[in-house]
């Protein structure tokens, strides 16, 4: 005869409890941190602006219902939306993501951490425009009181510092793409737990909004991968982020939460999504992700290609009169990446083609550069693209994949070398960390104020654009700006 079973609540799950400590109580990041999330913060608005051109994004933005607007909303950059806190975040956190130019973060489970920033600038300008207004949102339906002291732009990056971290050391030896799940759902975690901790919820409530974001469980890869790869790849994040938001106020009220979400046999998350093994933090939470994260400044391409970019771009000079007289093209590249992009076949979509290590190696070969431009239906309809990616042999170099797994290195490598018809050949051009990387911030982040200026005079004009990096250079005026400040700041009709 079986036992019945214990119904006796367990104490909360120790990763729960230890990221809303982590959530609730860190406010002291390294320099090196902060300087870093005043660039990624610049880096991820004009990732968010340049989206704006592109119909295929603009068409998922605005109200649910068309028309709707709440007083005292939170802003969405570039647009005249004022929206409540939680599809804020799905419009913010799309437009960070859709071109996939913003920042990336590489381990056992890779992402986007900045793609918190659509629950981030959701919550910090809804709920700094109530405190300017001496209001209290209705969306609390419990007592708590509003923050006594206004957020500042200081709270934003610190708010991306945590969930930086949260999202990337949970990424550090926990795969979740290896049981076929997104790696979007560490998103949704890192963002419940800061937008819980900023809207100024408890420990007991941001442990239970937590539980939550875990008992959704996580979305297939499916829209990632041939031969479905398409668009929700580019909309997962503001998905993921304004679900945080929800699940986020959903706590406040007071909703109970469930504590061994994820160890509880049979049921919880290990168990039934996770094979049974230990989700588990690597190493303790602090500010080593943002220290460490990655910029996409150059190209916008999923990040196991860039370097291969890189060296498509040295090699452009020397093939770019001589494309019919290629006989093959050897790529070498690291496992990741040929896991992940290494595509052959028809290519049937723009997210398709940001997928596709060859696709990405020919069109700098072909023209030099790498756009998002470079990905939509006129420019892939060139013949010369396909008759060079049927030329390139990929294959993988075992110290490259070494390299790129080692935590002191880091390294995305990828060599690239053209051989002729002739029996004459290009030099092998091979580059082991791409210009975002940590070991090249310093040559990078010129590049990437120039990749900001670009994208806001495009959208607001050139005297606007100006102000608006210029306020990126004075650290300390930047952080005690007031938050809904900041945000009226990036306010703009939105081009149609």
């Amino acid at each position: 005869m079986s036992s019945p079973i214990s119904n006796v609540r367990p104490p909360p799950d120790a990763l729960l409890a230890e990221i809303a400590d982590y959530a609730l109580h860190y406010d002291s990041p390294s320099d090196e941190a902060l300087d870093t999330a005043r660039w990624c913060l610049l880096d991820t608005l004009a990732c968010g602006i340049m989206a704006l051109k592109y119909p295929a994004c603009t068409k998922l933005l605005g109200p649910v219902v068309p028309g709707t607007s709440i007083v005292n909303g939170a802003r969405v950059p570039g647009t005249s939306y004022e929206l409540d806190p939680v599809q804020a975040a799905f419009n913010i956190g799309t437009m960070v993501r859709w071109l996939d130019f913003n920042d990336t973060w590489l381990a056992a489970e890779w992402g986007h951490p900045s793609d918190n920033l659509g629950a981030i600038l959701a919550v910090t300008d809804w709920l700094s425009r109530h405190q300017a207004a001496g209001t209290t949102p209705a969306a609390f339906h419990s007592p708590l009181a509003l923050r006594p002291s206004p957020l500042t732009v200081r709270d934003v990056l610190v708010a991306m510092v945590k969930a930086h971290e949260i999202q990337g050391v949970l990424a550090l030896e926990n795969s979740f793409n290896r049981v076929g799940l997104d790696h979007v759902l560490l998103v949704r975690i890192a963002s419940t737990a800061v937008a819980t901790a900023l809207l100024g919820g408890t420990r007991e409530q941001i442990i239970n909004a937590l539980s939550h974001a875990w008992l959704d469980g996580s979305a297939l890869r499916t829209y990632r991968h041939a031969p479905n790869t398409g668009s929700r790849k580019s909309w997962a994040a503001g998905d993921a982020t304004s679900r945080a938001v929800r699940l986020a106020l959903i706590a406040l009220t007071g909703e109970m939460g469930y504590p061994s979400v994820l160890t509880a046999k049979t049921w919880g998350f290990q168990d039934v999504s996770f094979k049974g093994q230990p989700v588990k933090l690597a190493r303790p939470l602090g500010s080593y992700v943002m220290e460490q994260i990655l910029f996409k400044i150059s190209f916008p391409a999923e990040f196991h290609a860039q370097t291969a970019v890189e060296c498509a771009v040295q090699l452009h000079p020397l093939v770019k009169a001589k494309l019919a007289a290629i006989a093959r093209i050897e790529l070498t590249t690291h496992e990741s990446a040929i896991r992940i992009i290494d595509k052959t076949g028809p290519l049937h979509n723009p997210a398709d083609r940001d997928h596709c290590l060859q696709y990405m190696t020919a069109i700098g070969l072909i023209h030099g550069n790498l756009t998002a431009e470079h990905y939509e239906d006129q420019v892939a309809a060139d013949p010369r693209i396909d008759a060079l990616r049927a030329q390139m042999v990929v294959t993988e170099d075992k110290q490259f994949s070494r390299d790129y797994l080692n935590s002191d290195k880091r390294s995305i490598a990828n060599a690239v070398q053209v051989f002729f018809k002739n029996g004459s050949n290009t030099e092998r051009v091979e580059v082991h960390f791409p210009i975002g990387h940590r070991r090249r911030r310093r040559e990078g982040i010129p590049i990437l104020r120039q990749k900001a200026e670009a994208a806001f005079t495009a959208h607001y004009g050139e005297s606007k654009s100006s102000d608006l990096v210029a306020l990126f250079t004075d650290p300390a005026n930047l952080e005690s700006m007031r938050a809904y400040d900041f945000a009226a700041k990036f306010a703009k009709q939105l081009v149609t």
